[in-house]
C-alpha cells in the first residue's frame, strides 16, 4: 500500500483527519466520492487547491474523515489537512527554494484559519445584533 501521510485540519467546528497514499487521485470524503459527498463544486475545487498549488492533483489517493460544523467549514478543515500530510510528505525537502512549504505558504494555505462563531452577549439577539429600537 506504501506510505501514508497524516495531516489534521481544523476550521470553525469541523475537525478532518486525512490519510493521503500514493495513487490516481482519487478523494473519498467520509466513505463517499468527494463530488457525491459535496454538494457545491466550488467546494471540490477549493480542498482541491494544496493539491492544485504542487502539482499533485493525480500522484495521491486521498482518505478523509470529517466531523462537526458545516459545508464550509469541514472543505476548509479538509484543505488544511490535505495540505498538513502534503508538508509531511516533502519534510525532507523543506530547505530547498521549491520546496511545498514556500509553495503552500505564499498561497496563504498553511496558517489554520482561526474564526469562529462568537458567543452570544445577554440581553442581545446574537453576538452583537441588539433588539430593534422602538421609540414609541
Amino acid at each position: 500500500m506504501g506510505k501514508v501521510f497524516i495531516g489534521t485540519g481544523r476550521r470553525k467546528s469541523s475537525v478532518a483527519q486525512v490519510k493521503m497514499t500514493a495513487g490516481k487521485g482519487k478523494i473519498t470524503v467520509n466513505g463517499r466520492d468527494v463530488n457525491e459527498f459535496m454538494p457545491y463544486e466550488t467546494y471540490v475545487m477549493d480542498l482541491k487547491q494544496p493539491l492544485v498549488a504542487t502539482n499533485n492533483e493525480n500522484t495521491f489517493d486521498i482518505d478523509v474523515k470529517v466531523t462537526g460544523g458545516g459545508m464550509s467549514g469541514q472543505t476548509g478543515a479538509i484543505r488544511l489537512g490535505i495540505t498538513r500530510a502534503l508538508l509531511e510528505y516533502d519534510a525532507a525537502n523543506e530547505a530547498n527554494e521549491d520546496s511545498y512549504r514556500k509553495i503552500l505558504k505564499k498561497a496563504g494555505l498553511v496558517t489554520r484559519d482561526s474564526r469562529a462563531k462568537e458567543r452570544k452577549k445577554p440581553g442581545l439577539k446574537a453576538a452583537r445584533r441588539a433588539p430593534q429600537f422602538s421609540k414609541r
